[in-house]
């Protein structure tokens, strides 16, 4: 039997933090609940966790520092920070302290659940597949997949797992079709109304990404799917 994805969760809130752990532990994860950022630190240097979620604002060691904290060392555990926070420069802060995603409360239980199996999915299948391209090419961007940004020039744009994940198949099918079933299946794990209008909201914020550059644009395949084109500059 295959052991469970380990999470280490590190809440202050007693009560939040008992709700997700049993939650998560219904959907068959194993998780660790730590009430501090030094306990979490405790709990962590103990190692085995797949996962790392951890609180922005707690006492003894907040979130931030713990995370720069196990950066420093370990540039590949995933990290989920969970705050009330929503300001544009807490969230820039949680990325540069090396976050992988960012949920703000108050949230769904799934939510986090497609939050979590993105994460997982795109770090494990990074681990697993070391021959696929770290980064792309597209016009005069360049796409660096495992830090999830978008560069032209001197700009440049952090993505959200779920834009991460799209452009990437997006490129991994340049100048051909990206399937819309099989990506949503892939990214959103269902391919029913709902994930398909989600989709195409996130495929609309490609395009706003794309567009200083003419070379470049994302064309809807009838009934089929999306292509990334790529022209060759006048």
């Amino acid at each position: 039997m295959e052991a469970p994805i380990r999470i280490l969760l590190v809440e202050d809130d007693p009560n939040l933090g008992g709700l997700l752990a049993e939650y998560l532990k219904a959907k068959g994860y194993g998780v660790e609940h730590r009430a501090n950022g030094k306990e979490g630190l405790d709990a962590y240097q103990k190692g085995g966790f797949d996962l790392l979620m951890l609180d922005v604002m707690m006492p003894v060691k907040d979130g931030f520092t713990l995370a720069r904290e196990i950066r420093r060392t370990d540039q590949r555990t995933p990290i989920i920070f969970l705050t009330a926070k929503s300001m544009k420069q807490d969230t820039i802060n949680g990325f540069l302290a090396g976050a992988d995603d960012y949920l703000t409360k108050p949230f769904s239980m799934e939510e986090l659940l497609l939050r979590i199996g993105a994460v997982l999915k795109r770090t494990k299948g990074l681990v697993a597949e070391q021959e696929a391209p770290q980064s792309y090419t597209i016009g005069g961007f360049e796409f660096d997949v495992r830090k999830q940004l978008l560069r032209r020039d001197d700009e440049e744009r952090r993505l959200t797992t779920k834009e991460s994940e799209l452009l990437r198949l997006l490129c991994q099918n340049k100048n051909g079709l990206m399937e819309r079933r099989s990506a949503l299946r892939e990214i959103w794990g269902d391919d029913n109304y709902f994930n398909g209008r989600s989709m195409d909201v996130y495929i609309a914020k490609l395009r706003k990404y794309l567009k200083d550059d003419p070379n470049v644009e994302i064309i809807n395949i009838h009934g089929q799917g999306f292509r990334l084109a790529e022209r060759a500059e006048q």
